[in-house]
């Protein structure tokens, strides 16, 4: 499918401020399931901007607005080409084997950054707990990380406002309740400590066609998870709505938790007083 992705982020500063220093992480990836035909970014006020990819390979952009401004404006256009991925899950190895590959020295060397906890997915004693009550086990690893996205699906209540940007994975235990970025994060660590390679996704998911809970438009802006699957590879899965990745999902880039995928981040100098307005609207593009 193909998809228009506008993404507007808007600062406004209560006295002009100057010299802001930002990297933005809003360039949608290609890679099997999809392809990024178009991509421009508008930057108000006017900057240059530099291009490189990080270590996790996503693209950032970085800009400098030295000159004093009031308001500094991110708009972000895209259009991209998704699909369903095409898996034969009778081609993933069996059970024993899969879980034995994982826990092979080599493998282990190679994942590390995907195996190791975080601040915001840790090895909490609460979280160890709640993973280790994670069944499935013997369905490989693929059906134990179905049944572990079901649990977070099935325990956790998708409410707004709930949480912040730092919340991390116990306290989402404690609270009962949280937003697609705690979900993602709870399912990693539960995949890190069953010695599964888990990484963190942001990206966008069309909702505009759906009901329910998915037709909660601030998940157009989303997060979601990619779990290491033996014979496979990596694969996409939702907690949040308990899905598998699909068409309908757009991603940004991937790292081992929030702060390696910030989509805007930055400092300036100047007052304290802010005001954020994040947009975002995905929309299927008409066709001929």
């Amino acid at each position: 499918m193909r998809l228009e992705i506008c993404h507007v982020t808007r600062y406004r500063y209560d006295t002009p401020v100057t010299d802001s220093v930002n990297e933005i992480r809003l360039t949608p990836r290609t890679d099997e399931r999809q392809a990024c035909y178009q991509h421009r970014l508008v930057i108000e006020p006017n900057v240059q901007m530099q291009s490189y990819e990080d270590y996790f390979g996503n693209r950032v952009h970085s800009f400098t607005a030295n000159a004093p401004h009031a308001e500094l404006v991110i708009t972000a256009h895209s259009t991209v080409v998704t699909r369903d991925r095409d898996v034969l899950w009778k081609a993933a190895w069996g059970a024993e084997e899969s879980w034995q590959r994982l826990g092979s020295l080599d493998f282990i060397d190679a994942n590390a950054e995907y195996l190791l906890p975080t601040a915001y997915s840790s090895f909490h004693p609460s979280v160890a707990a709640y993973a280790n009550a994670i069944e499935g086990k013997e369905e490989g690893v693929f059906g134990f990380l179905r049944h572990a996205a079901s649990a977070v699906y099935r325990d956790f209540q998708y409410k707004p406002l709930s949480t912040g940007v730092n919340t991390t994975a116990e306290e989402l235990l404690e609270i009962g309740s949280g937003v697609c970025q705690d979900f993602a994060h709870l399912l990693i660590s539960i995949c890190r400590l069953r010695g599964v390679p888990a990484r963190y996704v942001s990206g966008y998911h069309f909702v505009g066609d759906l009901q329910g809970r998915d037709a909660d438009f601030e998940q157009a802006s989303h997060a979601w998870v990619e779990a290491y699957i033996p014979g496979v590879g990596w694969q996409g899965i939702d907690p949040t709505n308990n899905n598998l990745i699909d068409w309908r999902y757009v991603k940004l880039g991937h790292g081992r938790d929030y702060p390696d995928i910030v989509p805007v981040k930055g400092i300036y100098r100047g007052t304290s007083g802010q005001r954020l307005l994040v947009t975002v609207d995905v929309q299927l593009a008409e066709t001929g």
